[in-house]
């Protein structure tokens, strides 16, 4: 009884901490994050607009945004990779709501978006995708040639709470890794496994493994909304199977670029390849199954 009280205060608390922030900053900061968040590389002048006057409560939300908008960031540190906390995490998460408001052509009016959502339950596994989106997004757009081959996300070290906070932070990460090659594999006529193989290489690794050697996804599935105007969908159907993709793809370049029989195998039992339990969140289920099938 003593922890649910003392939640609902917390929840409360946040709600109204976040209530006191002053509306007007928090659209600004908006607008320059959906004017920057691409390639447009923010002037002195922006830099000193966006860091004037900010509420205490809005710095460390506010932080994370000037990190998205410029090319000389450091989304790539550890300092940035913690998950926030539950407070800065909903800002952010209404900063990005404000952010694609402002792109539709019938917008809702912004001081009213802020209210309803600062006043919402918003689950904290959609906030968390939201913060991971973004910053894995940002990284994108802004870090640029494509290069993980030195990097070790070290996932204890960034405060995630639980498996599901950490495949959260995995699945992320490797669906914008998986963008990278995709267009190698899915635009050009014929397939460009050579390249595709190039930035496979330069993926990074977790905890000290090769990437594919992450399988920790038996949690809990989620729904939110992902897709625009596709509803609720299944998280793990979504990105499990984006990731399954990858994984392909991984196997097709190593055939196709004279990979050994030994990292071919290794892919194959080293991953969730294998994990049938898992089938039924990708719709490669067939093709999985095919490669697996027992001998009669």
């Amino acid at each position: 009884m003593k922890k649910t009280i003392l939640t609902l205060l917390g929840l409360y608390l946040t709600v109204f901490t976040f209530g006191q922030t002053n509306t007007t900053k928090l659209i600004e900061i908006s607008k320059i994050y959906k004017d920057f968040m691409f390639r447009n590389e923010p002037t002195k002048q922006v830099f000193k607009d966006i860091k004037a006057n900010v509420p205490k409560n809005l710095k460390v939300g506010i932080d994370f945004i000037i990190q998205t908008i410029t090319t000389k960031n450091q989304l790539l540190t550890r300092k940035f990779l913690s998950r926030p906390d539950d407070q800065t995490l909903k800002q952010i998460f209404i900063i990005n709501a404000i952010n694609l408001n402002l792109n539709e052509e019938n917008r809702a009016d912004n001081n009213k978006l802020i209210d309803s959502l600062m006043n919402a339950n918003i689950p904290m596994y959609e906030l968390v995708d939201n913060y991971y989106g973004m910053l894995f997004t940002a990284v994108g757009n802004k870090n640029q040639p494509f290069d993980f081959s030195k990097i070790n996300f070290q996932l204890k070290d960034y405060k995630l709470k639980d498996d599901t906070e950490k495949g959260i932070f995995f699945l992320r990460c490797m669906d914008y890794c998986g963008k990278t090659v995709w267009g190698y594999m899915n635009v050009a006529n014929p397939p460009n496994t050579t390249k595709a193989f190039d930035n496979i290489k330069k993926y990074p690794t977790f905890n000290g493994s090769t990437y594919y050697q992450y399988t920790d996804f038996y949690f809990m599935d989620f729904e939110m909304n992902i897709e625009q105007g596709k509803g609720k969908q299944s998280y793990k159907g979504y990105y499990l199977n984006k990731y399954y993709e990858t994984l392909l793809t991984h196997l097709i370049c190593l055939n196709k670029e004279n990979g050994s029989e030994k990292e071919m195998k290794d892919l194959l039992l080293g991953s969730i390849l294998k994990e049938r339990k898992l089938y039924k969140y990708t719709n490669y289920k067939d093709i999985l199954e095919e490669l697996f099938k027992e001998e009669k």
